[in-house]
């Protein structure tokens, strides 16, 4: 008998349609998995493909007598409750690789974006009052000779800082661990506190995965410490940042501004934080490109393949 793989989410097909001659695999009839498929299948389920943004419940998880594999669409596992499913001997794997790139493509997008203004300016071109133009108007900040503090020098940072360098920046860097001294000579990066990576840096990029000690990382004492010229760049996640706190730090006018592509209650986004000019916001879209979804669902396929074969050898969260 063929063994269940249960897919929450209609992800590409490519890299499953493989899988078909050993396994039964069972994509949701819409965008995503119902309740009622979730009833027929979880229990004779032996992997299941999970999506970053969408809880899997310790409930449904103790209803899957069979399930060995839990293989996460997405580099972030805040969806599942890893000390939960570990406990039941259930494997975690998630997929870093394909998103390296176009999340750190997005972070600099975002921090282009909110520096030169591109945001605010896009927007008010196209209302009725439009905007002035003039030779000392409309200024926004160069980011060549500017220093980036990058939080989470893993690899989505280190492309972010690759990315800095074309740009003429100068990179420091806060990590749980140093870097080598080669991976740092080749960022001409060096590593300091956090306290100094928010007292020195231009702009502060987050890539940090959210775990207890980085939830709320950042928030009021952290936002009284950077300069008042500086930008936040989150792409990480949405709680790594206290979100009342920075509506009340650009309330306030500690920092210059903010660009986002996570929040704290996804999908709902305070209005607050919409309001402001100096804010560049998108929907959570850091890997959302047709390119990296394929690669993703055939990085998940040949995970799934490998681990009932005794052959997976990386990306397990929870080894």
């Amino acid at each position: 008998m063929k063994k269940k793989v249960l897919v929450t989410y209609k992800i590409p097909t490519c890299g499953f349609d493989s899988l078909r001659d050993e396994f039964d695999v069972i994509f949701p009839e819409d965008d995503k998995i119902s309740d009622l498929e979730v009833d027929r299948h979880i229990e004779t389920a032996e992997a299941i493909v999970s999506v970053f943004g969408h809880k899997l419940s310790n409930g449904d998880i103790s209803r899957a007598a069979k399930l060995k594999l839990i293989a996460n669409f997405g580099v972030g596992y805040d969806n599942i409750d890893i000390p939960f499913v570990t406990g039941k001997g259930i494997t975690v794997t998630n997929t870093p690789d394909p998103v390296t790139e176009p999340t750190a493509e997005l972070a600099m997008g975002l921090m282009i974006a909110v520096a030169r203004k591109i945001g605010c300016l896009n927007n008010r071109l196209r209302t009725r009052e439009g905007v002035s133009v003039g030779v000392m108007k409309n200024l926004g900040t160069t980011l060549t000779g500017k220093t980036l503090g990058i939080i989470g020098m893993g690899s989505i940072g280190q492309a972010v800082a690759r990315r800095a360098l074309a740009f003429g920046m100068n990179i420091i860097y806060h990590n749980r661990t140093r870097l080598s001294t080669e991976i740092e000579n080749r960022y001409s990066a060096g590593m300091v506190s956090l306290e100094e990576v928010l007292r020195t840096s231009d702009v502060v990029s987050l890539h940090t995965p959210l775990t207890p000690e980085t939830k709320h990382l950042v928030g009021e004492a952290e936002f009284k410490i950077m300069k008042r010229s500086a930008y936040i760049i989150n792409t990480a996640r949405g709680s790594v940042i206290n979100e009342n706190e920075l509506i009340a730090a650009l309330q306030n006018k500690e920092i210059a501004g903010a660009g986002l592509d996570v929040f704290e209650n996804e999908p709902n986004i305070p209005k607050e934080l919409l309001a402001f000019d100096n804010v560049v916001a998108t929907p959570h879209v850091g890997t959302a490109t047709l390119e990296t979804r394929e690669e993703m669902s055939i990085v998940v396929s040949d995970i799934i393949r490998k681990f009932f074969q005794g052959e997976l050898t990386k990306f397990m969260v929870n080894r």
